[in-house]
């Protein structure tokens, strides 16, 4: 288990690793042909020292790396921004934002494809701005309204991941506590039931709920998010929110095990299309 920033520098170290091998050089002929000492790509390459954009091209001019989305990815991950600088919209928050939160903003920013299992409250990019100021300010401890403005603000333009072209898709499973807990009162409730459904429409999400007539299942140890990335799936990654931190999880034996627990989920919740009567049911006071 590593922070955000290890989890990157170690993937992007791997990768780096292998298309280096690929391309038939050592180490050292690959510093000689960038002008480094053999040391710093060998640090690289174990994730001890992170590499700025600049120098990663090089590196994958020098690989004879081609593929361009291959190419955006790596860059992403040594922290370059896109054309638009829209994969580093959060550093405006810097001052408002932990690290942790910053780093899982930037994770759900360059992957393609997010699964989560949510077993408490609303998933951040399925939720209304009411609900999402009710849930943070029972979750931040004494909060001044600018920065309860600031922390909701941010969590709408995460949504943007969505709307993205293309867009993020996401897989999510509901524990039905998520519908029924009452966030913030029952008409704020109503209109987050309403853009669940809203959601649910979209082509890119896939909203299944898990009735509680379904019992015990392998959800019950809490939520989790589970990141995959365009290109390889080496690079993807779990990650487990706790209180006060996160913890990313990239062990292919635990990529595996959340991956076949989210499977199971999924084949024991409702369908898409019985989880929107489901809901729908729910707002009418079912």
């Amino acid at each position: 288990m590593q922070n955000g920033p290890a989890v990157r520098r170690r993937k992007l170290g791997a990768e780096l690793r292998m298309l280096r091998t690929g391309a038939g050089l050592t180490s050292g002929e690959a510093a000689r042909l960038v002008g480094w000492h053999q040391s710093k790509v060998s640090r690289i390459e174990t994730g001890a020292s992170g590499v700025k954009p600049a120098d990663l091209g090089l590196l994958l001019d020098a690989y004879g790396v081609r593929d361009g989305h291959l190419r955006e990815l790596l860059l992403m991950l040594a922290g370059a921004e896109d054309a638009g600088g829209r994969h580093r919209w959060w550093h405006a928050y810097r001052g408002v934002l932990p690290p942790t939160y910053r780093d899982f903003i930037s994770l759900e920013s360059q992957a393609s494809a997010m699964r989560t299992l949510e077993t408490t409250v609303v998933p951040g990019l399925l939720q209304t701005a009411e609900y999402a100021r009710a849930v943070t300010r029972a979750a931040v401890k004494d909060l001044d309204e600018d920065r309860l403005d600031t922390l909701v603000e941010v969590r709408l333009a995460r949504q943007d991941v969505l709307r993205s072209d293309p867009p993020l898709v996401l897989s999510a499973v509901l524990d039905e506590a998520v519908l029924r807990r009452e966030v913030g009162g029952p008409e704020v409730m109503a209109r987050q039931l309403e853009r669940l459904m809203e959601a649910a429409r979209l082509p890119q999400v896939r909203l299944q709920v898990l009735p509680f007539a379904a019992g015990a299942h392998v959800g019950l140890t809490g939520p989790f998010v589970i990141f995959s990335f365009p290109s390889t799936s080496d690079l993807d990654v779990v990650v487990l929110d706790q209180l006060t931190s996160s913890l990313y999880l990239e062990r292919k034996e635990d990529l595996m095990a959340y991956t076949e627990a989210f499977d199971t989920l999924q084949f024991h919740a409702l369908s898409p299309e019985e989880s929107l009567d489901y809901i729908a049911g729910i707002g009418d006071g079912a």
